[in-house]
């Protein structure tokens, strides 16, 4: 796969004369193709997690690196907001924003409501990044400030009950608030994107005895610039924004080092 990868890559970079549909063609080939051998290499190696890491963490610099060429080298067209797509969840929020600000692209339609929908997602995620002040909003007569910036660190885990990797942080959450709840530290469950009912029902079943706010939808993760869950970030005791997107062991090592233990 490597090897078709850096083919393609220098296909393209010496093929300038190809048209724009033509171009396109070639990168949604290229990932449709990358997907698929991702994906029966995953299913057919599923219990080997060394090579499943390995695989993983050398594809992934293969994806990266041929959508990032297709993308420096079509900033003016609809090729280059294809790749910016493939890109975003991989190249980090300051990338992102860099190539956003070169893209000289016309959009219209799908790309339209993509480029307009990651310039909001992007902004918000500035005004909430590390170091910011929290951000309030109210759901259903309950506010974000009746648990954070009250002089406790809080944890605040945004979730729904159909998101498995959601499900998969609990036993890490539930590790964490069985261990430093207390004067200092408590947390906040805040559902999105979700149906009360099926919320109220998986916290149950998952163990969820912390604080929550239900039927938030949409209102925290516009304001937090939340593009996946979990989405999981530690906040001091005034509000501040202490990590944002937390995960596994990290969330444990973020709470125990703002607490001094």
């Amino acid at each position: 796969m490597a090897a078709a990868a850096v083919a393609l890559v220098a296909a393209c970079d010496n093929a300038p004369s190809k048209s724009v549909e033509e171009k396109l063609a070639d990168l949604t080939g290229w990932n449709e193709k990358f997907m698929e051998e991702y994906r029966t290499f995953m299913a057919e190696n599923r219990d080997n997690e060394a090579a499943l890491k390995a695989y993983a963490d050398s594809m992934i610099n293969v994806f990266q690196d041929f959508n990032l060429t297709a993308l420096k080298e079509n900033l003016d067209n609809e090729v280059g907001v294809a790749a910016l797509k493939n890109l975003y969840g991989v190249l980090d929020t300051d990338e992102i924003a860099e190539y956003l600000d070169k893209l000289t692209a016309p959009v219209h339609g799908q790309d339209s409501v993509f480029v307009h929908g990651l310039k909001e997602s992007l902004s918000a995620q500035k005004k909430t990044a590390e170091g910011q002040m929290f951000t309030d909003f109210e759901v259903d007569g309950v506010r974000f400030s009746d648990f954070v910036g009250k002089g406790k660190y809080m944890l605040v885990d945004f979730w729904a009950s159909w998101c498995g990797p959601c499900k998969a942080e609990m036993p890490n959450l539930i590790n964490v608030y069985n261990t430093y709840h207390g004067d200092k530290f408590d947390m906040l469950s805040v559902a999105v994107w979700d149906k009360p009912e099926d919320t109220a029902k998986a916290a149950g079943e998952l163990g969820i005895v912390w604080h929550q706010i239900v039927n938030a939808q949409k209102i925290p993760t516009d304001i937090y610039g939340i593009e996946g869950i979990p989405h999981i970030i530690l906040f001091g005791p005034d509000g501040t924004i202490l990590k944002r997107n937390l995960r596994g062991e990290e969330i444990g090592k973020a709470v125990a080092e703002a607490l001094g233990n």
